[in-house]
């Protein structure tokens, strides 16, 4: 009797024990859940993330469906505004000399023929003082050399002294015709110094072609060497696009197709150009020239950035509002949301491969998995849902 109720006592102490431990261990993985809730609201599990819905509100997260848009196949450009050779022009001191008058200003427009500086050089006043001595010695020269060809017509003088007489004159007529040629490149008019007989000490120069002053490296006292560069200046009246394309586009290029650009800082390939020369050879970087007739229109400069695209044919892809599109790492993905309601609002990342680009819209290649049909994704505020991502995977 004695040894079964020892027994008994024994069975019921080892059932506590047993009990306490599994109320202990379930306790505790209670504790751990609890935690895990307290610690975010927001979870996750690899691509997947949970909003509640008081984040989903503060998030404005609208979402969108996958769609079957008519986009063109586009091969993507940059470059620079350019223009013609013909309408650039640099402008140096033939001779050198010390400049007398004050630069222009970047920006500045001048017209062709216009006064932009004057120099000062002994050599000026030289070239003039022989100018002037030629012309002199040549009304003799002339006078002389008729003379003494009516003499010689005659035979009444040498033939020996009628070739002297031609030889100087023609040496002399040479001569001016040298100097003309001289002073013309220093910017003096050799038919008023002719007439007027008044030596100056300043030679002009005057703008070569109408446009603006791109660059002005003048002033007052410098002395400038005949390789000094003193102005740049800048047409506008032929402007057109310098851009540069990939070996590989080449073939698609065509004389003639239409271009869509747009400034650095814009968004929309809202200007248009036409393709009118497509280069040869590749510079050093691989890429080939494609220059581009533009529409005249206010606001460009030359030498602003772009970027362009070409149309080479249209067709029916899918596509999604281009800021749909999340990138993590070197990937592309889309954000779908896989359910919504009291209880939350779940997103998946599904990875795609983006393709052509146009006017707010991009095409994607999708996974096989995905039904596109039924696709809810995320077109607004897409990047906060990414956050919220990479918060929760890093608080892991």
């Amino acid at each position: 009797m004695n040894k079964s109720i020892k027994k008994y006592i024994s069975l019921v102490l080892v059932a506590l024990v047993l009990s306490a431990c599994g109320g202990k261990k379930e306790n505790s993985e209670e504790s751990a859940q609890a935690d895990s809730t307290v610690k975010d609201s927001t979870s996750v599990d690899e691509n997947k993330v949970t909003f509640t819905p008081e984040q989903y509100r503060l998030a404005d997260i609208t979402t969108g469906s996958i769609e079957e848009r008519n986009l063109s196949n586009v091969i993507k450009l940059n470059g620079v505004i350019d223009v013609e050779p013909a309408s650039i022009a640099t402008v140096s001191a033939p001779l050198g000399g010390y400049i007398k008058t004050a630069g222009k200003l970047p920006g500045e427009y001048v017209s062709k023929g216009q006064l932009i500086a004057g120099l000062e050089n002994s050599e000026i006043i030289s070239m003039q003082q022989q100018y002037l001595e030629s012309i002199g010695r040549m009304e003799y020269l002339e006078q002389e050399f008729k003379r003494q060809q009516q003499l010689r017509s005659e035979d009444i003088n040498a033939a020996k002294t009628f070739q002297q007489v031609s030889s100087e004159y023609k040496i002399n007529k040479a001569k001016i015709a040298g100097l003309t040629q001289q002073l013309v490149l220093v910017g003096i008019n050799s038919s008023a110094l002719k007439n007027s007989g008044k030596i100056a000490r300043t030679a002009s120069l005057y703008a070569p072609i109408s446009g603006y002053i791109k660059t002005s490296n003048v002033s007052i006292g410098k002395y400038a060497s005949p390789t000094d560069v003193l102005f740049e200046i800048v047409g506008k009246s032929d402007m057109h696009l310098a851009l540069n394309a990939f070996e590989k586009d080449l073939d698609k290029i065509k004389v003639g197709e239409n271009v869509k650009f747009s400034l650095a800082s814009e968004n929309n390939f809202n200007r248009n150009g036409k393709v009118f020369l497509i280069g040869r050879a590749a510079a050093e970087n691989k890429m080939i020239p494609v220059h581009c007739h533009m529409e005249d229109q206010p606001g460009l400069v030359v030498g602003m950035y772009v970027k362009a695209w070409i149309e080479t044919g249209t067709e029916k892809q899918l596509a999604v509002p281009t800021d749909a599109i999340v990138k993590l790492g070197d990937k592309d993905y889309l954000i779908i949301q896989v359910s919504g309601g009291d209880k939350g609002y779940v997103f998946h990342l599904d990875e795609v491969k983006k393709g052509a680009e146009q006017e707010g819209y991009t095409a994607v290649v999708t996974p096989s998995h995905l039904d596109v049909k039924s696709a809810k994704i995320v077109t607004k505020n897409a990047y906060a849902i990414l956050s919220a991502l990479r918060n929760a995977a890093e608080e892991e």
